[in-house]
């Protein structure tokens, strides 16, 4: 009896729990559809909030349980979906101006130059630009700077004193493991392998670092000197001698407009709004917003905007990679549409493997016989990245984008001696031919071997530089000078003729409508489609597993475990960037 009864209230316990968890789903369900089918109202004399704080990437995640729980997670900021709302919020009678909260915003300086363009674009309808900062990164003040107002916290901070690049070596590591890194690469400054073979940077690599890096923090100041009506120069002075220790120094130096709470800065802008101070704002967040806006007028005509963001891998790939299979595809239904007129292919790439970029530069080739194909390059259009951006029929990319890098590599690891003696496992092997086992980690190779792989490599640069040459309509001899894995900035890529032109995202959606002469009728269809909500959930929440269990395994060391781990994606020949960084 008493089994019996224990038996009955385990299913009874079983019964309760799912019946609650199914209601608990349908609630969610419940939730996520009605935000995302919410009509929302645009409110005259309406504010609209931008909190930029969080993670830029090229579109916004689909999240509607963000909007319930903001704390739940990293916050994704899409540019693409920023630039959207920016623009239409010019033009909306019921947006009399813009308020940036400033957060850590996380980034490439590209991405912040696109937002940074719209939001001036934005005042020169005569519309006003408050923001207000706690803590005021780089990478916010950059776009802070264009605001008529800016305000910081008494007791927080400004940040102003250039730009560093620090990338990580493991050679040492390698050392103690007993484990050989066997290098092949065409190009002094292909560089991605110095961090196995080095334990600091080469003179070359050095070289190219110091060059796109002042050649972006010129662009950097430039723009600001621009926005604050303060000379470049001093502001370089202010900048490199960290002239700006307290945020008083900010104000003094006209870099803010005051130090002051953020209720300060609210009724500074009631004022503006002409309402009274009891009265509240009608704030609207940018995400809100965005569904507000229809197109205003239907056309039958598409231009396709394929978003190609992060590493280039054979096959599929997931979010956030670029998979040659799914990307030529994508290229290919487009060439197909008799609906699409115009390509626009968004690229914010490092590069990667070789073959696969191969894969998507065949696909582009045949696209351009049929239609117009546009290159947008987003902070990075580099190594395999640039492959992807060579063969368009033009090349938009911002002053501070990171380019060039042609060039490629391969790379294997001697694991004899770590096995062996770390771990006690030795190999024996039967073969057919001589070579059969070249692709091997269990011995050393032979200078032999070594050449059969270096010479593929060679090969594989012969192509690149080739196929560059050609795109480019450069003597190859002039080509392979600017190669070599060099890495360039937008604007000295722009002065050796490696891209087209400088500009934005939109430049590039209207040279795509002028080469299809589609004038303003056209619409925006973007591709890949985005992962509904429930797909992103379980998606995120395995990589969110990942992250969490080589934090916890290995602490403050979980990014360098993450970079070593990362090298399973190097299968093959790579063209890929020639490090790992941030620039901050």
């Amino acid at each position: 009896m008493a089994f019996l009864r224990n038996l009955l209230a385990t299913i009874l316990g079983l019964f309760i729990f799912s019946f609650l968890g199914i209601l608990v789903i349908m609630g969610i369900i419940g939730a996520v559809s009605s935000s995302s089918d919410e009509v929302v109202e645009v409110k005259d004399n309406s504010v609209l909030y931008l909190p930029l704080g969080g993670i830029l990437s090229e579109r916004t995640p689909e999240d509607p349980l963000q909007e319930f729980f903001p704390n739940s997670g990293p916050s994704y900021i899409g540019v693409l979906d920023l630039l959207k709302v920016i623009k239409s919020a010019k033009t909306d009678d019921k947006i009399k101006g813009i308020y940036i909260e400033h957060g850590y915003l996380s980034g490439g300086f590209a991405s912040l130059k696109e937002v940074r363009d719209a939001l001036l674009d934005f005042k020169s309808s005569g519309k006003f630009i408050y923001s207000y900062g706690n803590y005021i990164s780089e990478g916010d003040y950059y776009i802070g700077s264009v605001a008529d107002e800016l305000y910081v916290n008494p007791q927080g901070s400004l940040e102003f004193n250039g730009f560093s690049a620090n990338i990580s070596f493991f050679k040492g590591t390698l050392d103690k493991l007993e484990i050989e890194p066997l290098v092949f690469r065409v190009g002094e400054f292909k560089s991605a392998i110095e961090p196995f073979i080095r334990k600091d940077m080469s003179p070359e690599n050095e070289l190219q670092i110091n060059s796109f890096l002042n050649s972006a923090h010129d662009t950097f100041l430039a723009d600001i000197a621009e926005a604050r009506n303060i000379p470049a120069e001093k502001l370089k002075e202010i900048s490199s001698q960290m002239k700006v220790r307290r945020v008083a120094d900010a104000v003094d130096y006209g870099l803010a407009t005051k130090v002051a709470y953020e209720d300060e800065m609210k009724t500074l802008l009631k004022i503006k709004l002409g309402i009274e101070e009891s009265a509240d704002i009608t704030f609207i967040s940018w995400k809100k917003y965005k569904k507000s806006i229809s197109p205003e007028e239907i056309s039958k005509n598409r231009i396709a905007v394929i978003v190609a963001e992060g590493e280039i891998l054979m096959g599929e790939g997931e979010d956030g990679q670029i998979g040659a299979e799914k990307f030529a595809r994508e290229i290919r239904n487009a060439r197909e549409s008799d609906r699409i007129k115009a390509v626009v292919l968004r690229i914010n790439s490092p590069g990667g493997s070789l073959t696969g970029s191969d894969i998507i530069w065949r696909e582009i080739m045949l696209t351009k016989e049929k239609k117009p194909i546009i290159a947008s390059m987003g902070d990075y259009a580099a190594s395999g990245g640039y492959y992807l951006s060579m063969p368009c029929d033009t090349i938009v990319a911002q002053p501070n984008t990171i380019t060039g890098s042609i060039g490629i590599f391969g790379m294997m690891f001697n694991m004899e001696k770590f096995l062996e003696n770390k771990l006690g496992i030795t190999f024996d092997v039967v073969k057919t031919g001589e070579y059969s086992d070249i692709m091997t980690v269990t011995r050393s190779l032979s200078d032999f071997e070594k050449q059969i792989i270096q010479d593929g490599v060679n090969e594989g640069y012969e192509t690149f530089t080739s196929k560059a040459a050609e795109a480019r309509h450069l003597p190859i001899e002039k080509l392979k000078e600017l190669a070599g894995g060099r890495v360039w900035t937008g604007i000295q890529a722009h002065e050796l003729g490696l891209v087209d032109l400088l500009g934005s995202f939109d430049d590039a959606v209207k040279i795509a409508a002028d080469k299809a002469e589609l004038g303003d009728d056209y619409l925006l269809s973007f591709y890949p489609k985005q992962k509904n909500f429930f797909e992103e959930m379980f998606s995120s929440a395995s990589d969110e597993l990942e992250a969490r269990s080589i934090k916890n395994n290995y602490g403050m060391l979980a990014p360098y475990v993450k970079e070593i781990r990362d090298l399973q994606h190097y299968e093959g020949i790579q063209a890929r960037m020639p490090y790992s960084f941030e620039i901050k």
